[in-house]
């Protein structure tokens, strides 16, 4: 039995599943909570207790459960809704149009909320995306490697594709190859990108060429650079194929070429750096500025995270991905060389556990970086 509250002499039972009058007044319900019992209000001046019709505690319960049911979907809503920021380079590169074939591919059919966080460059985003101020970044393993011990946080998903870049000069220019540059202005410097000037420096030795062979032109990113090149200001810009800038050049100045590298100039190149090698390159709309098959000057582009983001975000990112590649290539055909049997590779830099327990459940394993 119930007890009833001290000092009431009846008790009303709220359990509105309660409906004899007598065990409403003085349930003896096991079942009943005692938390039910409540003292009976007195209504009018006899003193006389009334109980809650039944009408009337129906329609509480109705509201209680329903307050219920609204919290717990603000909340799976509010977990669903959850923001993931991708840092990347400025509007017009490649890596802003790989980051923005991520986001739209992530946000459509793996249902998370991705939005693209252009930044200056790669050597101001790496360190928004260790401190957790982005959850994802795409940068160029030279800059990652550059990175690390200054980032501890810093984990790698993998490599999302090959960076195949140029050295471009106008279409109508006489000038055919990298060694052609000498006494040209040429850009260099790139503040906010810092690991792309020993890169341009790696060409111009491929091509027998050095710092005082030419005239610098002080650029703090690729973008300033290919935009000083049509303006007037450079007889060249370096950039990668596939960013959208390029194209824009093209159109702009009436048309571009991308100077060749000779092959047997790239042992002096990996002197300055040992990552860039060669890869075959045809006449294409993805190519643009390349009239004849060659090989052009080729890196890795990295997909970065931090210590902080779950396992199973990192995993679903690449399950994602993974299932949906021709929506990425819709969007950026450079994309056409991701696979995630190519994400994991020899470097020797952390990998997020998340990453690692996807290649080892797919029984991938590290491929050797070219």
């Amino acid at each position: 039995m119930h007890r009833i509250f001290s000092g009431h002499p009846k008790a009303v039972c709220q359990d509105w599943l309660c409906t004899d009058a007598r065990q409403r007044l003085r349930c003896r319900h096991r079942k009943h909570d005692p938390a039910a019992f409540t003292p009976a209000r007195q209504t009018g001046s006899a003193g006389r207790r009334k109980t809650m019709s039944f009408e009337t505690r129906v329609a509480r319960a109705a509201r209680n459960t329903l307050g219920a049911i609204a919290a717990l979907t603000l909340a799976a809503t509010a977990a669903q809704a959850q923001t993931y920021g991708i840092a990347t380079m400025p509007p017009g590169t490649l890596s802003h149009t790989t980051a923005s074939a991520i986001a739209k591919v992530l946000k459509e059919k793996g249902g998370m909320n991705v939005l693209v966080q252009p930044t200056a460059g790669e050597t101001t985003l790496i360190p928004l995306v260790a401190r957790g101020e982005a959850d994802l970044g795409i940068a160029n393993i030279f800059e990652t490697e550059a990175a690390v011990k200054a980032n501890p946080d810093l984990r790698l998903v993998g490599s999302l594709h090959s960076l195949r870049g140029a050295f471009w000069v106008r279409k109508d220019s006489p000038m055919k190859t990298v060694a052609d540059l000498k006494g040209k202005r040429v850009v260099l410097g790139f503040s906010a990108m810092r690991t792309i000037d020993p890169m341009v420096k790696a060409i111009l030795a491929a091509g027998g060429l050095n710092e005082g062979d030419i005239k610098p032109v002080l650029v703090p990113n690729v973008v300033r650079g290919a935009d000083d090149f049509a303006n007037g200001a450079a007889d060249m810009f370096f950039f990668a194929f596939g960013g959208a800038k390029v194209r824009e050049v093209d159109a702009t100045v009436g048309g571009i070429r991308a100077l060749t590298i000779p092959k047997d100039g790239m042992a002096a190149a990996q002197k300055i750096v040992p990552e860039g090698y060669l890869t075959p390159a045809v006449p294409s709309p993805f190519f643009v500025g390349v009239e004849q098959p060659m090989e052009v000057y080729t890196w890795d582009n990295m997909l970065l995270t931090n210590a902080k983001v779950k396992d199973e975000v990192v995993i679903k990112m690449i399950e994602t991905l993974q299932a949906n590649k021709a929506d990425l290539v819709a969007v950026q055909p450079a994309l056409r060389d991701f696979d995630d049997k190519k994400l994991y590779k020899t470097y020797n830099l952390p990998y997020h556990p998340g990453a690692l327990k996807y290649f080892k459940d797919h029984k991938l394993e590290a491929v050797k970086v070219q």
